[in-house]
């Protein structure tokens, strides 16, 4: 089962409240709350689609630029110990902190 969603660049959520007897959900990776949600699962798609669309037509309406998220930039804390070792590791492989941890994000990925 797949937990999220994705409509216009954007990726929402999906949850179920059993007490409700809901599925609700909000669009990740921005500041902005945009929430939305349903009874069936199709209800819960066209309320997300609504309320995206609903926030770009805001954002146009004020004259904002609407977020985009995931922009490729992103705070990592690891421990002190952690960050040299893998800025000693960088160094020695004639690569970048940054290509380092992207290298490592991608091996990952693959796995999954």
């Amino acid at each position: 089962m797949n937990n999220t969603m994705s409509y216009r660049g954007y990726i929402g959520s999906v949850e179920f409240s059993e007490t409700d007897g809901i599925f609700f959900g909000k669009v990740m990776g921005i500041r902005a709350l945009i929430s939305y949600e349903g009874e069936t699962a199709k209800d819960l798609v066209g309320d997300f689609h609504s309320a995206v669309d609903d926030y770009l037509e805001l954002c146009e309406e004020e004259g904002k630029k609407p977020e985009k998220a995931y922009k490729g930039s992103f705070n990592v804390r690891v421990s002190p110990e952690l960050h040299r070792e893998a800025a000693i590791f960088a160094a020695s492989h004639q690569m970048s902190l940054n290509g380092f941890v992207e290298a490592a994000m991608k091996r990952e990925l693959a796995k999954a």
